[in-house]
């Protein structure tokens, strides 16, 4: 297979992946577009929860304060009646007393009463409206969760069409080069680029003028050394040409890596002459 349709093939297989892991990632974080409104409804229900115990609570001190009540409406009521057949000054005195204490006492009652029961009506209104907002928010999300999964499975479509692309491009290449192209492309979104006046347009990096003449050639598959994509040649127009003998002398990365190893090593024989030279001097002071 001729390198230009190698180059064609993953142009294709590119435009392919990039719209395929676009789709998968869509897939992997749509039910996440739901955790808000799952969250607001487990809110509502732990609230609702919360406030039917307090409901509870007040309904059984209502009931208390009725009987209450009514145990000191009958107290006076058998005291009035009982004043019909006093018989001394101290019968008179204890059904007074009896009267006496039994109408304090449903006074306060029927206060306490009256304001539980005010609190109890305000419980349960409250109780209605956040039993329908929780069943207005059921219901948006069983909405929300039917379209999400219309959605999803609208991508896994797509997915099996891109998929069968996929399959369609690949036979003929390379399966190590596909493999690493497609990882590649998953942080990325760019696997193959142009080399355009010897710079690598994926990365806006300057290649060295060997490695760019290689691209040039397209005689094989090469990456760019500082992005790691797959590197193609692209014409350029006479402005924007550059002289490429000129970028032939920068060398390529090993050519760099042994230019600094030689100054290195200039620099460890000087290093090493001068340590001599002071070990002499030392030597000649010492015999004077």
């Amino acid at each position: 297979m001729e390198m230009t349709e190698v180059f064609d093939k993953l142009k294709s297989l590119q435009d392919v992946l990039v719209e395929k892991y676009d789709l998968e990632k869509k897939i992997e974080s749509s039910p996440k577009q739901l955790d808000s409104q799952d969250e607001l409804l487990a809110r509502l229900k732990k609230e609702y929860i919360e406030k039917n115990k307090s409901y509870e609570e007040v309904k059984a001190e209502v009931e208390k304060l009725k009987q209450e009540l009514s145990a000191a409406e009958a107290s006076r009521e058998s005291g009035e009646k009982d004043m019909d057949n006093i018989t001394s000054h101290r019968e008179y005195e204890a059904l007074d007393k009896q009267i006496s204490e039994a109408t304090e006492k449903e006074a306060s009652v029927r206060k306490d009463l009256q304001r539980e029961e005010k609190k109890l009506a305000e419980l349960d209104e409250s109780l209605k409206a956040d039993e329908a907002m929780i069943s207005s928010q059921e219901n948006d999300l069983n909405e929300s969760k039917a379209a999400l999964s219309d959605q999803i499975q609208s991508y896994k479509n797509q997915l099996e069409s891109l998929k069968k692309q996929e399959d369609e491009i690949i036979p003929g290449l390379n399966q190590e080069i596909v493999y690493k192209f497609q990882r590649i492309i998953q942080r990325n979104s760019e696997g193959i680029v142009a080399v355009r006046n010897g710079v690598c347009t994926g990365c806006q990096m300057i290649l060295p003028g060997q490695f760019a003449n290689e691209v040039r050639d397209g005689e094989k598959i090469l990456f760019c050394p500082y992005c790691s994509r797959i590197l193609f040649y692209q014409e350029v127009n006479e402005e924007e040409a550059e002289d490429y003998s000129t970028l032939e002398e920068t060398g390529s990365l090993a050519d760099f890596e042994d230019e600094f190893a030689d100054e290195r090593d200039e620099d460890e024989v000087e290093d090493g002459e001068n340590e001599n030279n002071l070990d002499d001097e030392k030597s000649m002071a010492f015999d004077e």
